[in-house]
């Protein structure tokens, strides 16, 4: 009944606000973005064919959900293209500027029946691709694996035929695919999203606050930064819109929605839409994190077979033996293809910030609880600051270390490195402090 509802709204809706930009369009000027190798892109007027499958797609999409989340999650993420991508129509109008060849039979009728609603000016981004991202996501978890293989091509042929029916520019289809991973991202699978999501601020103090803002705001004028140099260039240099995206949602995690953003899993995992979306900022990340550490220890042994260390490779992993990875980073996924028998746990923290007394709290005993299956490595980007708060919390939760000091010399020993804010030891003290009233209570 619901996926009928939702199909019932979504496909009169499509038809008239697509139909309504490209009669707009029709009475302007439009200008085209096109690379000189596109005119080497052969018409296949059998291409038509897939090009179209993505209606058939479309309709079975909403029917085969299994429970109500997922479905309204679908419909949420279809309905968020349409209105994103009408939007672009509307402001920034862009024509499809080859002639199509004449087309005769079926193939022929077919591009007539598009044509009739379809005019070469709904361009950048690609509606067709943005949903054919959502649909490519959806339908493998409900197809057999016998069959996984066989969608997969179907979605690449339905991705070139946008190009080979003369449909769509180069520049329509990343744009389209950037579109799609957004959508994704804001209706996760969870169900909660992100666009209800606001960062914890409860045991926030000023400088904290001041500091994330402050971060915040560098993120988003380096976005805008990078946006101007991207219209500027022009022709490849728009891939930097990339980077623009990438650096805008950072922004707004540390501005609002918090390490939720990431979309990371309790076992370390980001979600696919994160990493598409933020691959910039995580390759970005990942460079940063090997030129800081590329002189000094990846990890250091401090207290009965517990490490801290930078974020960990596989090789790193395999390499020590550990057998718990306790991971504070909100910007790394955890390698894959790991040994089973190594256990991940991920306290998702945002960089440069101080984690809450929840996370510390957390942090020390899954390592009072973990150590005793062998060597366990605390980690966070450098290894230097979120990693070693949460190695000082185990020490003094769990009585290896009697003050905040004690602590800190007692790692600093260990790994000279670490690098503990004003704002970090005072959240160390309350801690303390909170635990000793607490056993004294």
């Amino acid at each position: 009944m619901y996926a009928s509802v939702w199909l019932l709204f979504l496909a009169p809706f499509f038809f008239i606000s697509y139909n309504f930009s490209n009669e707009l369009a029709s009475n302007r000027q439009v200008a085209n973005i096109v690379f000189e190798w596109e005119h080497d892109i052969p018409f296949l007027p059998w291409t038509i064919l897939p090009y179209w499958s993505i209606d058939l797609l479309y309709g079975i999409s909403l029917f085969i959900c299994t429970s109500r989340m997922e479905l309204h999650n679908l419909g949420k993420r279809l309905l968020t293209a349409q209105i994103v991508a009408v939007s672009c129509f509307i402001l920034f109008p862009l024509g499809f500027s080859f002639e199509r060849p004449e087309t005769n039979g079926l193939f022929g009728s077919m591009f007539t029946a598009l044509s009739a609603f379809d005019q070469p000016y709904n361009q950048a981004p690609s509606l067709h691709i943005a949903l054919l991202v959502i649909l490519w996501v959806h339908f493998p978890r409900h197809l057999h694996k016998v069959l996984i293989w066989s969608f997969h091509i179907m979605c690449i042929l339905i991705a070139v035929s946008v190009l080979t029916t003369y449909q769509h520019h180069f520049v329509d289809l990343p744009t389209g695919a950037l579109l799609g991973w957004v959508c994704i991202w804001l209706w996760p699978d969870t169900g909660v999203s992100m666009l209800k999501t606001r960062i914890s601020t409860e045991f926030e103090n000023k400088s904290e606050r001041t500091l994330r803002h402050r971060l915040g705001i560098y993120y988003l004028l380096a976005a805008g930064t990078i946006a101007a140099l991207a219209i500027t260039i022009q022709g490849w240099g728009l891939w930097l819109l990339w980077v623009t995206v990438s650096l805008f949602l950072v922004s707004m995690m540390y501005l609002k929605i918090g390490s939720s953003g990431f979309q990371k899993s309790k076992i370390g995992q980001m979600s696919l839409a994160a990493k598409w979306l933020l691959f910039p900022y995580l390759v970005g990340a990942k460079i940063n994190s090997r030129l800081w550490t590329r002189n000094i220890c990846s990890a250091n042994e401090i207290v009965d077979g517990v490490w801290v260390g930078r974020f960990p490779s596989r090789i790193d992993i395999k390499k020590h033996g550990y057998k718990t990875i306790i991971d504070m980073t909100a910007e790394f996924s955890a390698p894959r293809f790991l040994d089973s028998e190594v256990s991940w746990h991920s306290i998702s923290n945002l960089d440069l910030l101080t984690p809450s007394s929840a996370a510390l709290r957390e942090a020390a005993d899954l390592v009072e609880h973990k150590k005793k299956n062998g060597p366990l490595l605390i980690v966070c980007a450098l290894g230097y600051s979120r990693s070693a708060l949460a190695l000082i919390a185990w020490l003094l939760l769990n009585k290896h270390a009697k003050t905040v000091d004690a602590a800190i010399n007692l790692l600093r020993e260990k790994r000279p490195t670490v690098v503990l804010k004003e704002s970090a030891q005072t959240r160390l003290h309350n801690l303390l402090y909170a635990t000793t009233a607490q056993g004294e209570g």
